[in-house]
């Protein structure tokens, strides 16, 4: 492909991304991450994965995107800003930012297909795949290596203008688009990260132990969260944004401006631990139906409320 074809198509991906919603598009090569494969090895090796088991599998494809689309040469990463302009009331059973309104799945995806769409008609028969967070793709690595930011001692991508409340998501694609540079990393000597994990996941720069995390204690883990950790985090029943609210980079955050990131009402981000205990699974449904809740499961966010309650099964670990 000559380069005045290959600037075309990359400003047409990026100019469409960009007015689909999407604060930043990078491109890379498609290939092997040599230096991610040893790094997940010791993850995995360290059972930093906790009780996901997931995570074990697929190790070759999360590394080679050519393993996931035949004759991918390049890797699309977009993020999409889901800092919120309304917060949670204090003192009430907390929920990560990210799952505030409509799942992301469903929003970020229909965006993804809908450029798939857009790149074919204006280029012509492009083989590829859309991903969100739904299969084997490292997409901190990809976004870095596209140019797209750094991947902070928290493990999260962080952008010097606009910090780290995104959602990172790829294309990966049979057309060649060429190569962005990667970003400097400006953690420094900052460590407000690891310091305000109050379980210590945080085990070194950019290494997150998952079993010692709030977001695998009240999402991923399906039995008894470990005693040791009662008392150590206050009022989060779903994810955590600990590590991102203390990074300096986030006071560059900007609220996003994608009403289905919203909440429906202000009762969904407001509900008090006895009222999450006394709701039934049918008004869950109705009312979070669409949201990234239902990934826990009522059962659990309410064994989540009685734990940070000191009311909670307890566990010998």
């Amino acid at each position: 492909m000559n380069a005045a074809a290959l600037a075309r198509h990359r400003a047409l991906i990026r100019e469409e991304a960009l007015r689909m919603g999407f604060s930043h598009v990078g491109f890379s090569q498609a290939g092997f991450l040599e230096e991610e494969a040893p790094r997940l090895e010791r993850w995995l090796s360290g059972n930093m994965h906790g009780k996901m088991a997931y995570m074990e599998r697929w190790f070759d494809k999360r590394l080679d995107p050519r393993l996931l689309v035949e004759g991918a040469k390049s890797v699309v990463s977009l993020l999409y800003n889901y800092f919120p302009e309304k917060h949670q009331p204090d003192q009430v059973p907390a929920i990560s930012k990210y799952a505030y309104g409509t799942d992301y799945h469903i929003v970020i995806k229909e965006k993804l297909q809908a450029l798939m769409l857009h790149i074919r008609e204006h280029i012509g028969e492009v083989g590829g795949r859309v991903f969100v967070d739904s299969a084997p793709v490292l997409d901190r690595a990809w976004a870095k290596r596209s140019g797209l930011g750094w991947v902070g001692k928290n493990s999260n991508l962080i952008h010097p203008k606009s910090g780290s409340f995104y959602f990172i998501a790829e294309l990966i694609l049979d057309l060649e688009l060429g190569q962005d540079p990667p970003m400097k990393d400006y953690c420094g000597s900052c460590t407000r990260c690891i310091d305000a994990c109050p379980t210590e996941a945080i085990v070194a720069p950019q290494v997150v132990d998952g079993s010692k995390c709030i977001s695998y204690f009240t999402i991923e883990l399906r039995e008894a969260i470990p005693d040791k950790a009662r008392g150590t985090y206050s009022d989060w029943v779903f994810g955590c944004d600990i590590c991102q609210d203390v990074c300096p980079w986030n006071r560059f955050a900007i609220p996003h401006n994608e009403p289905r990131f919203n909440s429906i009402d202000e009762k969904r981000l407001s509900r008090s631990a006895g009222e999450w205990m006394e709701i039934t699974e049918d008004v869950f449904r109705m009312q979070f139906g669409d949201s990234a809740l239902m990934r826990a499961g009522l059962n659990k966010i309410r064994e989540n409320v009685a734990f940070i309650s000191g009311t909670g099964e307890r566990s010998a670990e």
